[in-house]
């Protein structure tokens, strides 16, 4: 009967330990399980996801409990479909689109800015040495409503060069204004890196930069689903707080060669563009630690959008700025 009883006693000391080791463990679970968040963005491995691949890599989203599920979109306009249906929680790209779907009623809201500047460079023929010398040529934008005619005017506006001074052909890629430019069907293209260095390289003159004429539009941000954003306002600041922590590591000197590896791995591309990328990034300031979304952030790309007959509705910025989603950039510390 004593060993019996030993048995028993042992039997339930196991029993009691193995339900607190089960306890803990679903604790443990429950504290560090990750919510994932599918995010669309256009491409794979864009520079300007830069803080995105950051955050992913250095862990600092994992930090604030989400597991970030990266998706490519074939377009932006694509990444706003998949947001209004639901497709996808969250979406990073051009903020054009999002102001013409929002104008359109779209149920998707501004949640970030990204890059706060663009970093396209006017690129031109070598005979060709300043913006006022493009007219009676013919340059390569986006299309006839992109965000790149927007800048490209702002940027031969100032010597001068209006609409009908030149001709316009259009190709939604950098790559495809490269191979134009090249191929000598155009005389100058608007240009994203790395093709700007490149075309650099190959003895192309660089007029300037969207960034030096056109300070006050921004161009790339996150949106959100709505009615999803609404319901998940503190996982969203979480997910804020740790693109913030992105930025200001990629805004410190010490991690530049790390920076570059990360965003080399994510693109797969040739490591020395990305340390050009990074240093013309850091030159042209195209990341805010916040990136708050307000009525001095967008409402100048509303005006330009409605002059190019984007917007249909009032350029009041209040319409494009969701009063609970909008505002939490802003409230990141």
């Amino acid at each position: 009967m004593k060993s019996i009883r030993m048995r028993s006693v042992a039997s339930t000391q196991f029993v009691k330990w193995a339900l607190v080791l089960s306890a803990l463990a679903f604790g443990a679970g429950a504290v560090h399980a990750a919510e994932t968040l599918s995010m669309a963005a256009v491409g794979k491995g864009s520079s300007l996801e830069w803080p995105l691949y950051i955050g992913i890599s250095k862990g600092f989203f994992a930090d604030e409990g989400i597991k970030l599920d990266m998706i490519a979109a074939p377009s932006s306009a694509s990444v706003q479909q998949w947001l209004a249906s639901g497709s996808v929680m969250l979406g990073a790209g051009g903020l054009a689109d999002p102001i013409r779907a929002m104008d359109k009623g779209a149920k998707v809201s501004l949640l970030r800015i990204e890059a706060q500047t663009a970093p396209y460079g006017l690129m031109a023929k070598p005979d060709i040495k300043t913006m006022a010398a493009l007219r009676g040529k013919t340059v390569s934008l986006g299309g006839a409503k992109d965000i790149t005619r927007i800048y490209f005017e702002r940027m031969a506006g100032t010597q001068g060069v209006k609409r009908g001074d030149y001709d316009q052909i259009y190709a939604g890629a950098t790559a495809a204004r490269f191979a134009a430019l090249q191929s000598g069907v155009v005389d100058a293209a608007i240009l994203t890196p790395p093709f700007n260095f490149r075309a650099e390289a190959a003895h192309y003159i660089n007029l300037g930069y969207a960034a030096d004429y056109a300070k006050n539009i921004p161009f790339t941000g996150y949106v959100v689903n709505t009615d999803w954003g609404r319901k998940n306002k503190p996982l969203l600041q979480h997910f804020l707080a740790a693109v913030t922590h992105s930025v200001d590591w990629f805004l410190a000197d010490a991690n530049r060669s790390e920076a570059i590896d990360i965003l080399t791995a994510a693109s797969s591309t040739d490591r020395h563009d990305v340390e050009l990328t990074y240093d013309m990034f850091r030159k042209i300031n195209i990341y805010d630690r916040k990136g708050a979304v307000n009525n001095a952030s967008i409402g100048s790309l509303v005006k330009a959008l409605k002059d190019v007959g984007d917007v249909e509705g009032s350029t009041d910025a209040a319409r494009f700025i969701d009063p609970e989603i909008s505002p939490l950039a802003a409230q990141t510390k």
